[in-house]
C-alpha cells in the first residue's frame, strides 16, 4: 500500500542544526522584521526541513526511471522502479507468458534487482489494486510540524538556543530574537526620557509600548522594529530591569524595586548545613514533600503533575518577610520568565478582590509584596494559606483559611531577658486555621531578632529547640514536623538538615511515627 510522506522519528531525534539552517533563519527574520520566539523559529525550520526531504523524495523519484505499474508491458533491458518498494530500481532480465487461465493472458517478468536479488512479477494486467493508486509521492499537508514540536520541541529548541548564541549576527531579548544588523539605534537622551518616564511611574512597571510614546524615537520606521530595538538597549543598560512573565515585557527601575526583591530578606537567608540526605527515611522524604519548603530541591516524583491548588503551612521566616515560598511544587502556580530572575505580577484575594501588587524571585524561590496583607489577617506561623491559578494570565488567587476570631490554646514562644526561650502553651487569639504540629504563636516578632544575630551554631540550636520542645509533652516526644518549624522562629533551615540531625545523631531517639526524644545517656 502507498503510504503519506513521512520522516522517522530518528531523523528528528538525530537533527543537527548547520549553518545553513541558521542563514534559513536570518533570512526569515530579515524579510519579515519582526522577532520570532525560539519555538517559532523551530517551527519554521521543521517546515524548511520537510520541504527539503519532500522535493529530495522528488528528485529521486524523477531518477529512478519508468514506473512499475502491473497493467503496463515491458520488455527485457527496460529499467523500472517499484513505488511499492520504496523506489527501488531494477531491470528487466526476462519477459514470458503467464500460466493462470483464471487470470486471462499476462507476462510474467524477471526484475534484478541492485542488491544482485531476483524477483517476478505480473506485467500486462488489465486489473490489479496497483493499477488504481497513484505513485507514491510527498503530500502537502502529511507532516504536521506542530506534531513535531510537540514530540522533540525541547531538544530542538535547545539545539537552535546553541547555534543562535554563537551567532553574533542575532540578538535576544524575552525570549525573542532578531538580526543585529536592522535594530535601530537608541541614544542615551532617549534611555534618559525613558527614565523619566519610569521615575513618574513610582516603580510601577510599564510596557515597552507605554515608554515609546514619550522616548523621543523615530518615526516612519516599523514599530516591532522600533520597540525590539528600545527593549535591547534598556537590556543593555543597569538602570533598567525586565519584569514580565513569559510573553509579555515590562520594565522597571532596578532602584525602585523592593529591597527585598533585589536582596533576599535576611529571615530566608540560609547558611547550609552539610547533611547526607542518604539518612532520610522514606517517611521523612515523604514529610518534606509536603513541607513546600522551597530550600528543597530534591524531585519528588509528586511534584512534576499539574496543579491548580497547594495549600502552604506558613512558617515564621515567610511571615516576617512578607513572602511565599515557591517550591517545586508550588512554582507551577507562579509565573516564569524566559530569562529574568525577577517577575512583576499581582496576587487578588480569593475572598475580598483585593490585588496586591507581588514580586516572584525566582532566583532564590520566594514570593515578595504579602506584609501587609498577612498583618490584615492577623496570621500567624502555622497558619494556612491556599495558592491556586489565577483567572486571568499575570495573576494568582491566594486566600488565607480564615474562620471566625476566637481564642485557641496554641504552642507560644516566649523570649527571655537573657536572649534564652521557651514554650508556653496559652490561649490566643485566632483568626485562621492552622496546622496543629506547626503553630507557634510569636507575641512579639522583634523579640526574636537577637536570637537570629546570636547565630549560634546547628547543632547547638537544634539542640536547644529540642529540649524546650520536649517540656510541653509528658513523654518528651517531639514530632520532625514540630521541630522543623520551632527551629525556623530562631535560624532559616529547610528539612531535609533536621531530619538527617535527627536519624544520625544519637542524642535524638525515634520512638515511632516520626516522633523522637532525646537520648538522656547519649546528652550527657
Amino acid at each position: 500500500m502507498v503510504g503519506e510522506f513521512k520522516l522517522p522519528n530518528e531523523y528528528w531525534l538525530n537533527l543537527q542544526v548547520t549553518p545553513q539552517d541558521v542563514e534559513y533563519l536570518h533570512t526569515i527574520l530579515f524579510e519579515r522584521e519582526t522577532p520570532l520566539t525560539t519555538r517559532d523559529l523551530a517551527s519554521e525550520l521543521v517546515d524548511a526541513r520537510v520541504r527539503q526531504e519532500k522535493e529530495a523524495v522528488k528528485n529521486k523519484q524523477k531518477a529512478a526511471g519508468r514506473p512499475f505499474l502491473p497493467k503496463e508491458k515491458f520488455s527485457v533491458g527496460e529499467e523500472l522502479a517499484f513505488p511499492a518498494l520504496g523506489w527501488q530500481q531494477g531491470k528487466v532480465t526476462a519477459v514470458r507468458a503467464g500460466m493462470n487461465p483464471a487470470a486471462g493472458e499476462f507476462d510474467v517478468i524477471t526484475v534484478a534487482f541492485d542488491d544482485s536479488s531476483e524477483r517476478l512479477f505480473a506485467a500486462g494486467l488489465a486489473s490489479h489494486a496497483l493499477n488504481e493508486q497513484p505513485i507514491e509521492k510527498p503530500g502537502d499537508d502529511d507532516v504536521n510540524a506542530a506534531q513535531i514540536l510537540s514530540e522533540h520541541g525541547v531538544s530542538f529548541e535547545k539545539k537552535l538556543e546553541a547555534a543562535f548564541n554563537s551567532d553574533d549576527g542575532l540578538v535576544k531579548i524575552a525570549g525573542s530574537w532578531f538580526p543585529r544588523a536592522l535594530l535601530v539605534d537608541i541614544n542615551e537622551g532617549q534611555l534618559n526620557l525613558v527614565e523619566a518616564v519610569l521615575d513618574m511611574a513610582g516603580g510601577e512597571p510599564l510596557n515597552t509600548s507605554d515608554l515609546m510614546k514619550d522616548s523621543d524615537l523615530p518615526t516612519g520606521v516599523n514599530a516591532k522594529l522600533i520597540e525590539f530595538s528600545l527593549n535591547y538597549a534598556l537590556q543593555d543598560d543597569d538602570r533598567f530591569d525586565e519584569v514580565g512573565p513569559a510573553g509579555q515585557i515590562l520594565w522597571c527601575l532596578r532602584r525602585l524595586e523592593p529591597d527585598f526583591v533585589r536582596d533576599v530578606p535576611p529571615q530566608l537567608q540560609y547558611d547550609e548545613v552539610p547533611h547526607e540526605r542518604e539518612d532520610l527515611s522514606p517517611e521523612m522524604l515523604a514529610l518534606e514533600a509536603q513541607l513546600n519548603d522551597e530550600l528543597t530541591e530534591t524531585d519528588h516524583a509528586d511534584v512534576r503533575d499539574e496543579v491548580s491548588s497547594v495549600t502552604i503551612v506558613l512558617i515564621y521566616p515567610h511571615l516576617r518577610a512578607g513572602t511565599l515560598p515557591v517550591s517545586q511544587r508550588t512554582r507551577k502556580l507562579f509565573p516564569t520568565a524566559y530569562e529574568t530572575p525577577r517577575v512583576r505580577f499581582t496576587l487578588v484575594d480569593g475572598k475580598t478582590k483585593q490585588r496586591i501588587p507581588a514580586w516572584v524571585v525566582l532566583e532564590h524561590g520566594y514570593v515578595y509584596g504579602l506584609r501587609e496583607w498577612y498583618k490584615a489577617h492577623q496570621l500567624i506561623p502555622g497558619s494556612l494559606v491556599e495558592v491556586r491559578k489565577g483567572e486571568n494570565p499575570g495573576e494568582v488567587i491566594v486566600e488565607a483559611k480564615s474562620q471566625r476570631s476566637s481564642k485557641d490554646w496554641v504552642r507560644t514562644v516566649m523570649i527571655g531577658s537573657d536572649g534564652g526561650f521557651v514554650f508556653a502553651t496559652l490561649k490566643q487569639p485566632i483568626t485562621a486555621e492552622f496546622n496543629d504540629r506547626m503553630v507557634v504563636h510569636v507575641p512579639d516578632f522583634k523579640a526574636l531578632d537577637p536570637i537570629w544575630e546570636k547565630r549560634r551554631s546547628f547543632e547547638e540550636l537544634l539542640l536547644m529547640v529540642m529540649k524546650e520542645l520536649s517540656k510541653s509533652n509528658p513523654q518528651g516526644h517531639v514530632h520532625a514536623q514540630e521541630l522543623y518549624a520551632a527551629v525556623n522562629l530562631v535560624r532559616r533551615v529547610p528539612p531535609a538538615p533536621i531530619f538527617a540531625a535527627l536519624e544520625s545523631n544519637p542524642v535524638y531517639k525515634h520512638v515511632g511515627d516520626l516522633h523522637f526524644r532525646l537520648d538522656e545517656e547519649a546528652n550527657a
